[in-house]
């Protein structure tokens, strides 16, 4: 899909989410987003379809489409989810290889030069896809699919963690960290350090947002 317009649009909304142009509880007019992004509406609804089976986006008969607004509970709920999945995928990550290890750290010295520009959507972006390098190596697709659904819902809420310095170079040095430890084939390490990676203190949010995010990532 990501080659077809529905694909692009798909794609661009999650940019402005990920970006905070759109804010949870934020409603989504088809005719707004269909000439911000340049395009017809036929494209935009059809991508605002595919976010709603992912949970990033909610429809209402009559009302229309908003950007998911999590409670407090939800939230929770999400981040029990992921740490119960990623610990299980993991668990199956193999030995990884030289290769593999200098795209790793190719990915952390892009992440490292997106936090000291304060390049937020570039940052959130950059975590994500050295995130699931790690997963995907783990083959465990039907899992991983359903770790990178709860992250995509939850994105507007853990975005919000990469504006303050200090957490961007935590998140650095962790993810150095967790490179050392697959090098080493240490799993238990491993899901340790993703573990504090994942449970922070809560984060105040904007009022709009709806809740404190239980943890920074």
């Amino acid at each position: 899909m990501a080659g077809t317009s529905v694909g692009r649009a798909v794609d661009q909304i999650r940019r402005m989410l990920r970006s905070q142009e759109l804010l949870p509880g934020q409603p989504l007019r088809q005719e707004a987003l269909a000439e911000r992004l340049g395009m017809s509406r036929v494209p935009i609804r059809e991508a605002l379809k595919s976010l709603e089976a992912e949970g990033v986006v909610r429809h209402q008969p009559n009302v229309g489409y908003t950007v998911t607004r999590l409670s407090s509970d939800e939230l929770q709920q999400s981040y029990l989810m992921r740490a119960a999945l990623e610990s299980t995928v993991l668990r199956r990550v193999p030995q990884f290889s030289d290769a593999q290890l200098v795209d790793l750290r190719e990915l952390n010295r892009s992440i490292e030069a997106a936090a000291e520009a304060t390049d937020v959507l570039r940052m959130t972006e950059l975590d994500h896809d050295f995130h699931f390098v790690i997963f995907r190596s783990s083959r465990l697709d039907l899992i991983v699919d359903e770790i990178e659904r709860i992250w995509t819902m939850t994105e507007p809420y853990r975005s919000v963690h990469f504006y303050d310095q200090g957490a961007r170079r935590r998140l650095v040095h962790e993810q150095r960290m967790l490179i050392d430890a697959l090098r080493k084939g240490e799993t238990a390490t491993a899901i340790s350090i993703m573990d504090a990676h994942r449970n922070r203190p809560a984060l105040p949010l904007p009022a709009t947002f709806g809740a404190a995010i239980p943890s920074a990532r």
